[in-house]
């Protein structure tokens, strides 16, 4: 007791820095893998640590050798099988404003117009039940996607949108992809989401949608073939029955440069009905 009395009287101000920092970054980490496969590895790695000390206790070596060598190539293992959250959490780090720029350079009032044409095609789009994919890029580029479709490089425009996507042309099959006020690529690969947690109802185009969210920080917006319903995803989750108002508001506060990465959290929390 004397002595853990001694270890508080001793500490001092960098100490307490030390242990906030090393607890930020903890609670942090615990929030990248929220959810997520990596979860239950960790769980599963906390269980192999706890029967290794505890096998020591016991005096079965060889269970305990066993398991001390398989912690030790253990962090080999943690990197192959975290890499798709090791990546996410790498992105996060770049995005950050202490590093970059905003991702919107343009004005305010020319990404109004864009938007208004975005929302004008999704309408069109969900009336004709249509189906369509649009991907909007932020601050992690989608460059690898954009090299699996057709390039465009040109503005964005409701009846360019729409042309797109009408069935059985050349590029309607597929995702389009769009930075800023500019259509980049269409006809673009999106990798498909692994989540078990996504609704059966849902199609490829769906799924393909969750996918890109979760690998970037980039916005989706779906519009089904089935039902005419426009969908919203962001960060791995999506939205359903966006209404072309609420799609607006969601697009918009997307291109603010302060709020834009609480767009679809607020307008979810909202509007939208997850599935």
């Amino acid at each position: 007791m004397q002595s853990i009395i001694n270890s508080f009287i001793n500490i001092r101000i960098r100490d307490i820095i030390d242990i906030l920092i090393v607890a930020f970054v903890l609670y942090r980490i615990l929030l990248l893998i929220k959810e997520t496969r990596a979860e239950q590895l960790m769980k599963g790695i906390g269980i192999l640590l706890v029967l290794t000390k505890l096998s020591e206790w016991a005096e079965l070596y060889t269970i305990n050798w066993i398991l001390s060598n398989a912690m030790t190539v253990g962090t080999l293992a943690i990197l192959i099988v975290f890499q798709p959250e090791l990546r996410r959490g790498l992105e996060s780090l770049g995005r950050s404003r202490f590093f970059t720029k905003s991702f919107v350079d343009i004005r305010t009032e020319n990404m109004a117009n864009v938007v208004d044409e975005i929302v004008e095609a999704c309408a069109s789009l969900s009336r004709q039940k249509i189906g369509a994919l649009m991907v909007f890029e932020r601050q992690t580029g989608l460059n690898e996607i954009v090299e699996t479709g057709t390039k465009i490089n040109g503005n964005v425009s409701a009846d360019l949108l729409i042309n797109i996507f009408i069935p059985n042309t050349p590029l309607h099959d597929g995702a389009v992809i769009i930075k800023d006020n500019i259509i980049k690529a269409a006809a673009c690969f999106l990798p498909l989401s692994e989540s078990s947690a996504i609704s059966r109802e849902l199609g490829t185009r769906h799924r393909a949608a969750i996918g890109i969210t979760e690998r970037s920080d980039s916005l989706a917006v779906i519009v089904s073939e089935e039902t005419g319903a426009i969908s919203v995803a962001e960060n791995g989750n999506i939205s359903r029955y966006i209404d072309p108002e609420t799609l607006k508001e969601i697009l918009l506060n997307m291109y603010k440069p302060k709020n834009g990465k609480d767009s679809f959290l607020k307008w979810r929390s909202k509007y939208g009905k997850e599935e």
